[in-house]
């Protein structure tokens, strides 16, 4: 018997309702994030002591400084997962890039926007 070289339609179906729904999960997070780094109302600092204002002030920039790298990273998420309906659309989804083999169901379900197998990742090192 052959090697398949790609997914049949039905499983790129299952794998676009996969994608899809991390992408809403991931859309939410990113949007309430989004909400964290522009709410100028809110809690602040204004009404503390002089001497807790400082503590204060570093505590809410740290907090929104980690708020940005967590909303970027989702970001990033979602346009990996995005690019990944495309090669479904394509019908090259689940194609290795390194080794031309497809990737296993079992790693794109954990990582639908993989796009090496464990084998290709391997080369790369």
């Amino acid at each position: 018997m052959s090697e398949r070289t790609r997914y049949s339609d039905e499983e790129l179906e299952e794998f676009r309702q996969i994608i899809n729904e991390k992408i809403e999960k991931a859309q939410a997070e990113y949007d309430s994030l989004c909400r964290t780094l522009m709410n100028s109302e809110g809690n602040d600092v204004a009404d503390t002591s002089p001497t807790f204002k400082v503590l204060e002030d570093g505590a809410y920039t740290l907090g929104r400084e980690e708020a940005a790298r967590l909303a970027e990273r989702q970001r990033v998420f979602i346009n990996k997962l995005r690019a990944a309906l495309v090669r479904i659309d394509n019908k090259t989804y689940g194609i290795c890039r390194a080794t031309g083999k497809l990737i296993p169901k079992e790693r794109l379900r954990i990582v639908p926007h993989a796009t090496l197998s464990v084998e290709g990742k391997e080369m790369q090192k």
